[in-house]
């Protein structure tokens, strides 16, 4: 790798107002593999300047940086103009004055000269070009380097010159993205922009941890309050007044409501007319006799701030006065906090609120609107509904899978210049603490929100006390062991006096008829290999944790040795292995014998497996005779681990992208079907993480370690659907990759898996420390 240091010599503006086009030169010192990175230039209002377009730069760059690592770099050239200039936390490379002709030229030789810059990606909306519509033609046509506009507006019926103008870009873009399927028709059909041209990416989203309502309302002062909220930079645009005209018939039968009107008056309205929109709407606020019903927080909220008050909100109301508003991030951010919504009919809100997503009313018909507040006030169920409709409707908008899906299309456009690589999210235990109780980790959650009615089950506890032995083992933090003692206490209620273990326990802590139901096998088969585990650490944990641990091996031992389930098998086979008794190595080799004759009877020459068929958490098979190998140095069990899992891979590996067996339709050795789309798992996933983990460490190969980072990437984007499955807000996974959408709710098992193979990660990428030893020559050696 290159080390020399070299100078690159960068310009940024001068910043005065009476010297506009006047540039400084600035030295920076940059390592060659920095430079070679390619650079993605956003030509966009940014913050400070307070705009949406800007906030939407913001996140969206932001989202790029969280989710992708030694990709591309990002940079910014700022929009302002001779009235409104900005000075920056983080100085933007280029500044281009608006307002002045010499800006866009010296723009256009700028990123025409610097070769580090790949994409320029313009963030359009009209007003920002409009007293320099000819520069701005100079601009997009004579940069030499791939464009992508971003249209923010997206007018019906244009006029010839605005057709014009539109085609015009068009034409030299590489890509045009807007963020509605509205917005893409009326392209097709208005400018006769080639759809193949046209990309749809939604705005983008946030999200959310559930927050603890009782306290953020205490506050905001708003205890025992019913809130209704609009919020984003205030104009008449956003037709307010409809909303207070509609409050007295809702205040009748619903005095509690207060409504909260967030956010600062747009400061281009502030220069032209002053506070005069708002002074109006106060004066309504008096006439109408709403001054206890009506509050104004007259701020540019903060994010964290603004998704609080949106949290709070009972109903959210978007009152647009513009018909061909093509989408708002003010309306956005609502629902994907869950608000339900009532709106004015954009063509936005008609894309999101069909099917039950929300109301939509008439433009300033305050009696429709008063309606609608009135019969959801009225159906507490009906907005709950309606919320969680929305949650999904919008789970696919986060900005993570917005930035994935930028990054496809920068990957798309500069073929064989990027190579996407994900970046590893710090470890985080907050879901797995808030769905974990005294007694032990809850099963499901709705959303990310745990549903205690459905209980506890020992495959969960038992992965959780794995995960967390793993997760101490590598951070030394004390504050594990109270987790790793409850999941342990949960191992010991479920083992009964016949000496096998019960599953299922209900919120009440009781026993279900569900463990009398069903076969029992493979979750005794966890509980052994988690209690295998903690043993392994009786160097590392605390001696009573892991005497308990073997008290509780040993008892159920003797009673599993008529355990004939292939994964059971499996398990128990690992949890011998890491308890590494020598007196069990040749149980280890009853349970590996039975895979090994299951193996020779399935196997042909196209088919190398221990079934007819591939299911669920395949891997574990593989990697259980691994670990009979290594602990009965067998060397028959090392060659039939091997040739099953290159077996495994060979089916499940397209294109270094993981493809696990769907739940939908097992894989038939004598049926082979198409493969089924959706019903994928993040435990399947994770299970063949450990396991390539597990034979990296044995073989060495480094094939094994590229499939096991790439199968990580199926939790950060690299699947089907190109969305997120782990949430990096909560700390939560979700439950699967469907067909068509992500399942949200953030269960036990999920989550778990995630933890497991998010350690994997940690562990495989930990760089090797080199030992040397002193021999008898007194020489070091290396080992």
């Amino acid at each position: 790798m290159k080390s020399d240091l070299i100078l690159e010599r960068k310009y940024t503006e001068l910043k005065f107002r009476n010297q506009p086009n006047s540039f400084v030169y600035k030295d920076s010192f940059i390592q060659d593999d920095e430079k070679d990175l390619p650079e993605i230039l956003f030509i966009t209002s940014y913050p400070p300047r307070e705009c949406g377009i800007a906030t939407y730069s913001q996140d969206l760059i932001n989202a790029l940086n969280n989710q992708y690592d030694n990709s591309f770099e990002c940079s910014i050239c700022a929009l302002e103009s001779d009235t409104e200039q900005h000075f920056y936390k983080d100085q933007p490379k280029f500044i281009l004055n608006t307002d002045q002709p010499f800006s866009y030229k010296k723009a256009v030789d700028d990123i025409n000269k610097d070769h580090r810059i790949k994409l320029v990606v313009i963030q359009h909306e009209f007003g920002f070009f409009s007293t320099q519509e000819k520069a701005f033609k100079h601009l997009f046509t004579q940069i030499y380097k791939p464009l992508i506009f971003v249209f923010h507006t997206v007018l019906p019926t244009p006029n010839d010159e605005l057709k014009t103008n539109v085609q015009e870009m068009s034409t030299v873009a590489e890509s045009i993205i807007v963020m509605t399927e509205n917005a893409a028709e009326i392209l097709i059909k208005d400018y006769n922009v080639a759809a193949t041209k046209i990309k749809v990416i939604p705005h983008g989203t946030h999200l959310i941890a559930p927050l603890n309502q009782k306290k953020v309302r205490e506050k905001y002062n708003l205890k025992n309050k019913t809130v209704l909220s609009t919020f984003g930079l205030l104009s008449s645009s956003k037709n307010i007044e409809t909303t207070l005209n509609a409050l007295p018939s809702v205040i009748k039968t619903h005095p509690e409501v207060l409504f909260l009107i967030l956010g600062k008056t747009h400061p281009s309205i502030v220069k032209h007319e002053g506070e005069k929109y708002r002074e109006m709407l106060k004066a309504k606020v008096v006439e109408l006799e709403l001054e206890d019903h009506v509050r104004f927080v007259n701020e540019y909220l903060q994010l964290p701030i603004l998704l609080e008050y949106l949290q709070l909100t009972d109903i959210y109301l978007f009152t647009s006065k513009d018909p061909n508003q093509a989408v708002s991030g003010t309306f956005s951010y609502a629902v994907s906090c869950g608000c339900p919504i009532i709106s004015t009919p954009i063509p936005h809100a008609k894309e999101v609120l069909g099917n039950n997503n929300g109301i939509i009313f008439d433009f300033e018909n305050a009696g429709q609107l008063s309606a609608a507040i009135n019969s959801l006030l009225d159906n507490e169920a009906l907005r709950n509904e309606i919320s969680l409709n929305c949650l999904h409707k919008m789970a696919s908008t986060a900005w993570q899978n917005s930035a994935i899906a930028h990054a496809l299309l920068f990957e798309e456009l500069l073929v064989n210049e990027i190579k996407l690589t994900y970046r590893i999210p710090k470890i985080n235990l907050n879901h797995i603490k808030n769905m974990t109780t005294y007694f032990g980790i809850i099963q499901f959650s709705k959303i990310s929100i745990p549903d205690i009615n459905s209980g506890y089950t020992l495959d969960d506890n038992a992965r959780a006390l794995i995960a967390m032995c793993q997760h101490y083992e590598l951070s030394k933090n004390t504050n594990d062991l109270g987790l790793i003692y409850t999941y342990l206490n949960y191992v010991k209620n479920c083992l009964q006096m016949s000496g096998l273990f019960l599953n299922y326990i209900n919120k009440q802590e009781e026993f279900t008829a569900a463990n009398f139901q069903e076969n029992l096998e493979d979750s005794n088969g966890r509980a052994m290999w988690a209690l295998g585990y903690v043993i392994s650490l009786k160097n590392k944990l605390p001696q009573n944790i892991t005497d308990e641990a073997e008290n509780l091996f040993e008892t159920a031992l003797p009673f599993l040795i008529n355990t004939h389930s292939t994964r059971a098998m499996a398990f128990i086979i690992k949890g011998l292995h890491f308890q590494n008794n020598f007196n069990h190595r040749e149980l280890i080799q009853v349970f590996a014998s039975r895979l090994v004759q299951m193996y020779k009877h399935e196997k042909m020459e196209d088919w190398h497996w221990f079934e007819n068929y591939l299911t669920y958490g395949n891997s574990l098979l593989p990697e259980a005779l691994l670990c009979a190998y290594q602990s009965t140095k067998h060397s028959e069990y090392k060659e039939i681990a091997e040739e099953s899992f290159d077996f495994l891979l060979s089916k499940i590996f397209i294109n270094d992208t993981i493809k696990v067996i769907s739940n939908k339709g097992w894989y038939v050795k004598d049926n082979l079907i198409e493969t089924t789309l959706g019903g994928e798992q993040p435990i399947d996933v994770a299970y063949t993480i450990m396991t390539l983990e597990k034979f990296y460490t044995e073989f060495n190969k480094k094939d094994y370690k590229n499939k096991l980072n790439s199968a990580f990437n199926w939790f950060l984007g690299d699947n089907h659907l190109n969305q997120i499955v782990y949430n990096p807000c909560t700390g939560g996974c979700y439950d699967g990759v469907e067909e068509f959408n992500v399942n949200l709710n953030q269960g036990a098992e999920s989550t778990i898996s995630y933890l497991l193979a998010r350690l994997s990660i940690e562990r495989i990428n930990q760089p090797k420390v080199s030992k040397y030893i002193r021999t008898e020559k007194n020489k070091f050696e290396l080992v």
